[in-house]
């Protein structure tokens, strides 16, 4: 499996589904997955997703992923994201957020989305104006509105 996303996502799910205790064995996981990788790369990604060891009782260790559930500062919601019109208003139902923009921006506006905010953002269905973005377990509406300033800040701004 080359892309890179894909991957993170499928290691995501394995260690949220078993006892992983070394990199051998989640190699071999992968690979039954039809997704070959090397060593290196495998220590690259785990880093990358914030991987962790934590003991077990029985004296063995286990690979965790870090939580989202961390407190953090609410931010100081702005208009910067709208500033240039693309997009025209954010909603939420739950913790779904629905995205209006200006017709033809939706796709990739949500391709930008997919593409950055892995750490937030589970996925993301797109029309031609508009956006549903479904966020991880865990992740709040300030959590997606501060996604959005920094994404939207950096690429249309």
């Amino acid at each position: 499996m080359k892309n890179k996303r894909n991957r993170l996502r499928v290691i995501s799910e394995i260690l949220r589904s078993k006892v992983v205790g070394s990199q051998d064995e989640l190699l071999k996981l992968l690979n039954e997955r039809q997704c070959e990788v090397t060593q290196a790369t495998l220590s690259r990604d785990l880093k990358l997703l914030k991987v962790a060891k934590t003991p077990l009782s029985n004296g063995t260790y286990k690979y965790i992923l870090p939580s989202y559930n961390k407190p953090l500062p609410l931010p100081v919601v702005t208009n910067a994201m709208i500033s240039h019109g693309v997009i025209l208003s954010v909603e939420f139902s739950g913790t779904l957020a629905v995205v209006k923009t200006k017709p033809g921006y939706a796709s990739a506006i949500a391709w930008d989305i997919d593409n950055k905010a892995t750490e937030e953002v589970l996925g993301t269905i797109a029309g031609d104006d508009t956006i549903l973005i479904v966020p991880r377990e865990g992740i709040s509406r300030e959590d997606i509105l501060r996604m959005m300033n920094i994404t939207f800040e950096e690429k249309y701004n």
